[in-house]
């Protein structure tokens, strides 16, 4: 079947909708994403000097939200892609956390965003790490970053705002950015769009009914479209502590030890594979090994 949507994607047909032909009445499955995503990987890179200006802004801006928020020891971008937009955030903060972390479901799109951070100019003490991962499963551990930030990685996600922001905030050390379709704050022919689309319509108000501290919600410039506004949604969870920064287990949220060229969580009796220096950290990716500490 790969085989298949490779030949497909060469002559310029939608995997997407190939893959809900096969599955009529069903919803488009994280598998179908995961598909989609993968067989797309460089696109972005290719496509990065589409728009730079806006981009350029849109990262300025958003480095400008995060330095007001106070002192960051670590970062994440939740569906990072192949890192074009943390890329050209990090440069613009103008303190880089010593922490950062991407993950995304794509592992060739990590491979993209590792090539892409190549060339970002970091200073010496920052680490950077990008795994693959599900963000209804995010394989950290409680608390763990500091600032957990989406860029339209929710957006696809009508009806599954609970769900997502429970995911998320669990992870968030002080502040959890999301940079997503402002429903709320939309115009009417872009609230029918995303209705038509399912993207995520109830961001803000279950933020409300989860009891979050939302700091911030307002339209974000500039946008990459105006028939898809971008919403700036801002939720302090408050420092319980130092952030861990510690990956976890995605199915147990237990500890992850780099052993024999895996992480392994001698809790769970779970290892997971690491690919070309990339932790392959969806829950699918894991392998019972009971006896693997010998």
């Amino acid at each position: 079947m790969l085989n298949r949507i490779k030949e497909l994607y060469k002559n310029g047909g939608n995997i997407i909708q190939y893959l809900k032909s096969l599955n009529e009445n069903q919803a488009v499955s994280t598998e179908d994403i995961l598909i989609s995503y993968d067989f797309q990987a460089g696109v972005y890179t290719q496509r990065a000097d589409i728009n730079r200006e806006v981009r350029e802004q849109y990262c300025q801006n958003l480095a400008n939200e995060i330095g007001d928020l106070g002192s960051c020891e670590s970062i994440l971008e939740v569906g990072v892609g192949e890192a074009s937009t943390i890329g050209n955030l990090l440069t613009r903060l103008k303190s880089v956390p010593k922490r950062i972390f991407g993950f995304d479901l794509s592992w060739s799109r990590i491979m993209y965003a590792n090539k892409f951070m190549d060339a970002v100019s970091l200073p010496e003490s920052s680490e950077v790490l990008f795994c693959t991962g599900d963000l209804f499963n995010p394989p950290f551990a409680d608390s763990a970053i500091d600032i957990v930030y989406t860029s339209h990685t929710l957006e696809p996600n009508g009806g599954m705002e609970k769900e997502a922001l429970e995911s998320l905030y669990r992870i968030t050390n002080k502040y959890l950015i999301m940079l997503e379709p402002a429903y709320e704050l939309a115009h009417e022919e872009a609230k029918t769009r995303m209705e038509k689309y399912g993207y995520v319509t109830k961001l803000y108000q279950t933020a409300i009914d989860l009891g979050y501290d939302i700091v911030k919600y307002d339209l974000f410039k500039p946008t990459f479209k105006d028939i898809n506004p971008t919403g700036i949604m801002i939720i302090k969870k408050g420092s319980i502590g130092p952030s861990k920064a510690a990956l976890a287990c995605p199915i147990t949220k237990t500890e992850l030890v780099e052993l024999k060229g895996a992480l392994y969580s001698e809790n769970a009796l779970l290892a997971y594979p690491i690919l070309d220096n990339i932790p392959c950290l969806l829950p699918s990716n894991a392998i019972v090994a009971s006896h693997f500490m010998g």
